[in-house]
């Protein structure tokens, strides 16, 4: 054999042991393929869903825009219908900020009737409507303005007959909303005069909307002013009833003067007649009937004197929990001889309930002192828009420490008896959770031992 066949056969050796040891790692060698084919294949899944996720985020962000346009659409209309509904809960309520301030209602109608003056006068000058085109119907420029005079006038009488709708229904919660549906009306009739160039006058819409706040204003104070006359109506009601409590007083008192001075002196004229037991009796008799002379004179005197003065009289603080809750009091004045006929008067058909007097201040200057009360509490009134309604949301101590601020030892009743509202909540639970009647033996079983049955 030669140096060649050799080597070969050596070769063949060496690719079959080659061979050998390939086949015995083969399966090694197929699962790191395929551990390659599953991670192309993953990052492949992968690479899918990500750009199908940054598709639905695209698809979310659209939507979203879509959406926050959609809602700014919603609420613009939502706003345009409100300015032509009237339901008070589709309103925007906000503090109405006064733009003529007058003493008198009479002044709002002066001013409102110089501001409709001002807008005839605009008319007059036909500077209410403006066209600045100069337009020609056959070749003729006279024709033209007649058109053109006949649209403005057109124009003035759309704009000047719905203003006049809107000033007669304007109330106190929807003034904001006429003024807005002026304004659309304003702007919704000038956008039809764009094509013959013409539109209506800004200055003419600002006097338009001035006339709708006067007359808003002037219902205002009209309302204010039928408060104040009702309250003086009140106030000289009771001055009349004070003051026939204090004349029917003063005559009661000079009725039982008389009344005792005649007695005094036939007493007088007897004990000089007449001695032992029967003169002692008389002495003690006649000190009796000067004491009650003495003090039927001060009854007088007093009934006199409150009569007189005007200042003099009563604050009474009552409350009345089952109409109006916890913690809300009324501090008001009375000048009548009995103060509680008052409180009495004020507990009548017009509450459920009668009102608890928690004090009843007498003072020679009532008004000052009730002024001073009212102006410490002002920030706690029930209503802030009517000073004549005397009801405060405050404790009871807060008011018996501003009284001792004041300088006044009043004594304060805390806990309100409030007898008919406490009894009614009690009859009302018995009719919500009536008791089961019991049996004759369930009765005898609660009231005797068990031990005897």
């Amino acid at each position: 054999m030669g140096i060649f066949d050799f080597n070969k056969k050596k070769e063949l050796e060496e690719i079959s042991a080659l061979k050998s040891q390939l086949e015995r790692y083969k399966s090694i060698t197929d699962i790191e393929q395929e551990v390659s084919n599953k991670k192309n294949l993953l990052d492949e899944i992968t690479k899918n869903k990500k750009k199908e996720i940054d598709e639905i985020q695209l698809n979310i962000n659209n939507l979203n825009s879509k959406y926050q346009d959609a809602l700014e659409i919603y609420t613009k209309l939502r706003k345009e219908i409100n300015l032509f509904e009237s339901k008070i809960d589709a309103i925007d309520f906000g503090i109405y900020e006064t733009v003529f301030d007058f003493a008198k209602s009479d002044d709002y109608r002066v001013k409102q009737n110089r501001i409709i003056d001002e807008q005839k006068s605009m008319i007059k000058e036909d500077t209410a409507a403006i066209c600045n085109t100069k337009w020609t119907v056959g070749n003729s420029e006279s024709k033209g303005r007649a058109v053109v005079n006949r649209y403005k006038k057109l124009m003035l009488r759309a704009f000047n007959g719905e203003c006049d709708s809107l000033v007669s229904k304007v109330k106190w919660n929807n003034v904001n909303q006429m003024k807005d549906r002026m304004q659309r009306l304003f702007d919704a009739i000038n956008k039809l005069g764009e094509g013959f160039n013409v539109y209506l006058n800004t200055q003419y819409l600002v006097l338009k909307q001035k006339e709708l706040l006067l007359e808003h204003e002037y219902q205002l104070k009209r309302q204010q002013e039928k408060e104040e006359l009702r309250s003086m109506q009140e106030e000289q009601r009771e001055e009349e009833k004070a003051k026939r409590e204090y004349e029917q007083a003063q005559r009661e008192a000079e009725k039982e003067e008389v009344i005792y001075q005649k007695a005094l002196d036939k007493a007088k004229k007897e004990v000089e007649q007449v001695t032992g037991e029967k003169h002692d009796k008389l002495l003690l008799q006649i000190e009796s009937l000067e004491k009650e002379l003495s003090e039927a004179r001060d009854k007088k005197e007093r009934a006199i004197s409150m009569a007189q003065q005007t200042k003099r009289g009563n604050i009474y603080i009552i409350s009345n929990i089952g109409s109006f809750g916890e913690n809300v009091y009324k501090i008001g004045l009375t000048r009548r001889l009995e103060p509680l006929d008052r409180v009495r008067e004020l507990g009548d058909a017009s509450v459920p309930f009668h009102f608890d007097v928690h004090a009843m201040i007498f003072s020679e200057n009532a008004p000052a002192l009730e002024n001073k009360l009212h102006l410490a509490f002002a920030n706690k009134k029930v209503n802030m828009l009517n000073n004549r309604k005397e009801f405060f949301k405050v404790s009871i101590d807060e008011i018996e420490k501003e009284v001792s601020n004041i300088g006044i030892n009043a004594e304060f009743t805390k806990l309100p008896e409030a007898m008919e509202y406490r009894e009614t909540l009690a009859i009302m639970d018995k009719l919500n959770n009536p008791i089961k009647p019991e049996t004759i033996e369930e009765k005898i079983a609660s009231e005797f031992p068990s031990s005897l049955v």
